[in-house]
């Protein structure tokens, strides 16, 4: 069994990201390959101690990037889209 700090990875800070976030308090991690909904919710309420409504997790498939005569891919990964009850809110995600 994998720990829960193991399980979020980090946050994912874009422009869309911070809209969700503005909007409707949800917030977007990037998280274990492997993780599913349960641990992910589990891990962000026990971690940040907020109220977790529902999980939302994607496969993000690996992009090819070229350098010059060189190929190859980024990283594949999962990332998770949480939102969160009503006034609860997660300061790591404060600019």
């Amino acid at each position: 069994m994998t720990k829960i700090y193991d399980i979020i990875l980090g946050p994912i800070v874009t422009e869309k990201t911070m809209a969700l976030k503005d909007n409707y308090n949800k917030y977007t991690f990037k998280v274990l390959k492997n993780a599913n909904k349960i641990e992910i919710k589990n891990a962000v309420e026990q971690i940040f101690k907020v109220k977790v409504l529902s999980v939302n997790t994607i496969n993000v498939l690996p992009k090819r990037k070229r350098v010059g005569q060189y190929e190859g891919f980024k990283p594949a990964y999962k990332k998770a889209i949480v939102k969160l009850a009503q006034g609860d809110k997660i300061d790591a995600f404060e600019v």
